[in-house]
């Protein structure tokens, strides 16, 4: 039997603006695959692509050059069957229907009525299902349209800025529940700003940067990528600047810096360091493995 396709997989994509000397690639050859039951984050700073990328793969702009695919098929497709859905920063909502509403006509339009309670507990809006969507806040109003992209019960989840707007309460049972979809196999990418959400939640990173994919794995290994951990330590001032010397020779290590007699060492023997400052008589010693975000800064660092 052949392998089902992957479900997202775009080859080459390239989107442009704008014409002659105005003209920008906001998405410049990007090649992207994720497998069935991945859960995938994707970060970069604004400009870096994420937006256009995201619009490509729901089938709501068409690439200058590349294909798109979800599920084998072509994204509008894959979005007109239910098998693909969306929580988008853009997109409203209609003020004067409540929140219920909106959710019974969508679900109306789409045959899946049966699935109105359902999504609405998932999404966390039976508190406030009876309030008119106007006067719900940017928070609740994601988690209206997280309601409404579950309709179709979806294979394939696309997130962008799912939790903007959400207070840190409604930021945790928003990815409790995602967690239960993530565990029942369902595909998820989602694009954010908050580096803990990708560094908790999504086993892959991909990173963008000037519209193009500069970084591409497990979160872990990418969060390990500087090359070490940090390793901090309060050193007998007779032997801190002798030391500060000889370390930055050392191959292992890749930055030295030292405050008074605090000594700060970014290296890849952490352990051997550890134990040499040690015998040394240093105090308060600290290691520290790298974060997400320190990959990502390093990462999207202006390089043009």
């Amino acid at each position: 039997m052949s392998q089902p396709a992957p479900a997202v997989e775009l080859s080459g994509i390239v989107r442009r603006f704008g014409h002659g000397p105005n003209r920008v690639v906001a998405v410049d050859r990007v090649d992207l695959c994720i497998e069935r039951g991945e859960v995938v984050a994707l970060l970069g700073p604004n400009g870096a692509g994420k937006t256009t990328t995201v619009d490509v793969l729901l089938g709501l702009s068409e690439p200058d050059e590349g294909t798109a695919r979800v599920l084998g098929t072509d994204p509008r497709h894959a979005v007109a069957v239910g098998r693909l859905a969306a929580v988008l920063q853009t997109g409203g909502l209609l003020s004067d229907l409540t929140v219920r509403e909106t959710i019974s006509v969508v679900a109306g339009l789409h045959g899946v009525s049966s699935r109105i309670a359902e999504v609405i507990e998932r999404a966390d809006l039976g508190a406030i299902a009876r309030r008119r969507v106007g006067k719900c806040s940017g928070g609740e109003k994601q988690r209206v349209k997280f309601a409404i992209a579950l309709l179709p019960d979806p294979d394939v989840l696309v997130l962008d800025e799912p939790t903007a707007g959400m207070d840190v309460t409604a930021r945790r049972r928003f990815w409790e529940a995602m967690r239960a979809d993530a565990d029942a196999g369902r595909t998820i990418l989602f694009a954010t700003h908050y580096l803990e959400e990708a560094e908790q939640f999504a086993r892959r990173t991909v990173v963008m940067n000037h519209g193009r994919v500069v970084a591409d794995g497990a979160t872990a290994r990418l969060r390990a990528s500087l090359g070490g951990r940090t390793v901090s330590a309060t050193v007998p001032l007779s032997d801190i600047t002798e030391l500060v010397e000889e370390l930055r020779t050392d191959p292992a290590v890749g930055e030295v810096s030292a405050d008074a007699d605090r000594l700060t060492v970014r290296t890849a023997a952490s352990d051997v360091l550890a134990g040499r400052l040690l015998s040394l008589g240093a105090t308060d010693l600290e290691i520290i493995a790298p974060t997400l975000e320190s990959a990502f800064t390093s990462l999207t660092e202006d390089r043009s």
